[in-house]
């Protein structure tokens, strides 16, 4: 049997002043000289060094690209953007909000060359970003951005505790999310989730939609939103061929085990149930973009950076599941 190539991920670093860097570093001692995967580090050369040499100080570091004087390398592609100055472990800033966004550019310049298959995107800090002044609400709408791409077109998926849900809205005040959703967009959502399970193996995802008002309204006695919504995304999502239960009330729809990807319409009706059961052992993937993004289902965690006690377990899960296979083996158990 031929053996499979190594796939390249890009790994950006996150917000260079939370546990990003440290958490990057612990991953890619980890995966180094593994058959399966190269991973790329990206981000600030003086940031990564601090934290190779706690973490990683047995390991040499070698540029991307470049012939390797080692076996077992850190690989790195630079991005110069923090300053020395600017690199203030556990104090979130504009600098670095800006190094937050400048490290994703790259890493997704790498997938545009060709360089590598896919990203994997440490935490950030959408205050710091924000700071920057760059408008940003999480991941996905970053990278519709950099694919030119409209950012009702990528969506979040979490996958941990045996779930995968996707977000017909996410990071927003909910008034105004639940003033957004429209069947359009839900059926967006409902269409991304099914080509990226059947993109990783599922040839007929069956897909859970939950209802935006308890009991998908009780037929109009808690508003007309799922008469106006939910239920006309459903029947479109259905004439089209798509494998949909539902709309149902979330707590009941989650009682089902044969569902491959749930639809929430909002944050914390898809965020609380992955976060019960998988705690910050979540991943959390941008879909719709055209390619495979992967960040973790945790924050920079500003209070304990620069100490060494950072876990990298939620990155190394991402990690897995852009390799290929862990986006299939959500149903396999409580930790899956």
């Amino acid at each position: 049997m031929n053996q499979r190539p190594r796939k390249t991920i890009a790994l950006a670093i996150g917000d260079p002043n939370g546990i990003g860097p440290e958490i990057a570093v612990k991953a890619a001692r980890q995966f180094a000289g593994d058959p399966r995967i190269e991973l790329v580090l990206v981000g600030d050369e003086h940031v990564v060094r601090f934290y190779a040499e706690h973490v990683a100080a047995d390991m040499p570091i070698g540029l991307f690209g470049e012939a390797e004087k080692h076996a077992r390398a850190l690989k790195l592609l630079p991005v110069d953007c923090l300053p020395q100055a600017a690199f203030t472990r556990g104090q979130g800033s504009a600098a670095s909000g800006k190094a937050t966004v400048d490290y994703v550019n790259a890493a997704v310049d790498l997938v545009k060359q060709g360089r590598a298959a896919a990203v994997v995107a440490c935490p950030h800090s959408e205050a710091a970003v924000n700071a920057a002044g760059i408008s940003f609400a999480g991941y996905p709408g970053l990278v519709a951005r950099l694919m030119d791409i409209p950012e009702t077109e990528v969506f979040l998926m979490l996958v941990g505790g045996g779930l995968r849900i996707v977000h017909v809205t996410l990071h927003e005040r909910l008034q105004n999310a639940l003033l957004r959703i429209t069947p359009d967009l839900v059926c967006k959502a409902a269409q991304a989730a099914a080509s990226a399970l059947r993109s990783s193996g599922i040839a007929r995802p069956k897909i859970g939609l939950f209802g935006i008002n308890p009991h998908v309204g009780e037929g109009g006695l808690f508003g007309d939103d799922d008469e106006r919504i939910t239920i006309p995304a459903a029947a479109t999502l259905r004439a089209g061929g798509l494998d949909l239960e539902g709309p149902l009330g979330a707590d009941l729809m989650l009682m089902r085990r044969d569902i491959d990807a749930f639809v929430a319409m909002y944050h914390d009706q898809g965020h609380i149930p992955i976060k019960l059961l998988a705690g910050r052992n979540s991943a959390a993937m941008s879909i719709g973009a055209g390619f495979v993004f992967s960040s973790v289902g945790h924050g920079s965690a500003f209070d304990i950076a620069g100490r060494g006690i950072a876990e990298p377990d939620a990155l190394i899960r991402s990690i897995e599941l852009v390799s290929g296979s862990a986006i299939l083996e959500a149903h396999a158990g409580v930790d899956a």
